[in-house]
């Protein structure tokens, strides 16, 4: 115990250099999410017609990619946490209760940038209950990730009581509601046929593994983060955890190139009506930074090679990695919703006054949103990293 007290307390100086830091960033990330809130209210009181980029040709804009982010990201992170504490794999097990946390923090940043898409969210809860609609994909994901909050939030009180073997049985829950809701969300965009982008029974499968990809650069730059926020070096059984994690990341990543390389292949290939537009609009339309900076490069080409370069060991070059991955995994998601509405339901049908391509930028209201989706994030992060002192045990 004194050997792990002195690898994880600061020096004074950094200690006190370090606080100042954190109530800063504090600060700072709770002043933009008090400001996304007053811009959602806002939208709310005013029309979401009126402060939203978003029209009845595109009416999924930021904010529900935004939400695909935080959900995604969040299945992620209890996929990843499960394997330790809930399967048994010794080399992911001091990963355990920070990523549970994440998890929930990232889940009630969903909700929140959800929320304020919603015109009138306060009926979800109340129909949600009142009048079920079993047929509804949307129903469906509402009613599996507010089980999949309520599992994680028990998981992780019951981490925090050191109650382990109850604490693995709801983590069994909330991996089972987790995936469940998040195969679901797959099949929200997957199951509509009258969007040839989205259509396909392999959207549910990639949501999966992009979630687990999404987990793992998560618990690399969010690990890494809390140290150095705290002041503290890691242990060498975290480190190896760290390790054992970007390597999953990386055979994930490697999987994602995969489903990648067959979608653009499938898209553009004997150019289906539809789907091949949209594909060509990721390529070499307006949409095509986006696809080859953000989703090819910063998602994807750039963290496997610096995980490889690393040999998933150099830490450094993993959170860099990790930081990477995170921005271009944004861009995926942005890209999914929006270039899967842009292209006119009746191309190709020969119908007067339709552009070749819908266009759609977020407004104001919707960027402040979604940063302070970000930042609630940030702030619930840094809040936990005190609150529940580094979510350090002694296993780790």
């Amino acid at each position: 115990m004194n050997n792990l007290l002195s690898n994880v307390l600061p020096q004074d100086g950094l200690a006190v250099s370090s606080s100042r830091a954190y109530n800063i960033a504090v600060a700072v990330s709770g002043l933009f999410a008090a400001a996304g809130v007053a811009f959602g209210l806002h939208a709310m009181l005013v029309g979401h017609e009126h402060t939203y980029g978003v029209t009845r040709e595109i009416p999924w804009g930021l904010l529900i990619a935004a939400y695909v982010f935080f959900v995604v990201t969040s299945t992620g992170l209890c996929l990843v946490s499960s394997i330790g504490h809930v399967f048994g794999v010794e080399a992911f097990k001091p990963i355990a209760k920070r990523s549970v946390f994440l998890a929930i923090v990232t889940i009630i940043s969903g909700f929140y940038v959800i929320g304020f898409e919603i015109e009138n969210p306060w009926r979800m809860p109340i129909y949600n209950m009142l009048s079920p609609n079993p047929t509804s994909n949307i129903w469906w994901m509402g009613t599996l990730y507010g089980a999949y909050l309520f599992f994680m939030v028990i998981e992780f009180a019951l981490l925090q009581m050191d109650k382990h073997k109850i604490a693995g049985m709801f983590g069994l829950l909330g991996v089972i509601s987790g995936v469940a809701a998040h195969s679901n969300l797959g099949a929200v965009f997957g199951l509509l046929a009258g969007r040839e982008f989205w259509h396909g029974p392999y959207m549910p499968i990639y949501f999966i593994t992009s979630a687990m990809m999404s987990g793992c650069a998560a618990v690399l730059f969010f690990f890494r983060t809390g140290y150095r926020v705290n002041g503290w070096q890691m242990s060498e059984s975290l480190r190896n955890s760290l390790r054992s994690t970007a390597k999953l990341g990386a055979t994930l990543t490697a999987v994602i190139m995969f489903f990648t390389t067959w979608k653009m292949i499938s898209g553009i290939s004997g150019q289906p009506p539809g789907k091949y537009e949209a594909m060509m609009a990721l390529v070499n339309g307006p949409y095509s930074v986006n696809f080859w900076v953000g989703e090819v490069m910063l998602g994807l080409v750039i963290p496997f090679a610096l995980i490889l370069l690393a040999r998933a060991k150099n830490l450094q070059l993993l959170y860099v990695a990790a930081a990477a991955q995170i921005v271009g995994i944004f861009f995926m998601r942005y890209d999914l919703v929006v270039v899967g509405q842009i292209v006119p339901y009746y191309h190709g049908m020969g119908v007067n006054d339709l552009p070749e391509l819908f266009s759609y930028a977020p407004s104001l209201h919707e960027v402040m949103v979604t940063l302070g989706g970000i930042s609630l994030c940030v702030m619930g992060f840094l809040m936990g990293e005190r609150l529940f002192k580094g979510h350090l045990s002694e296993d780790h």
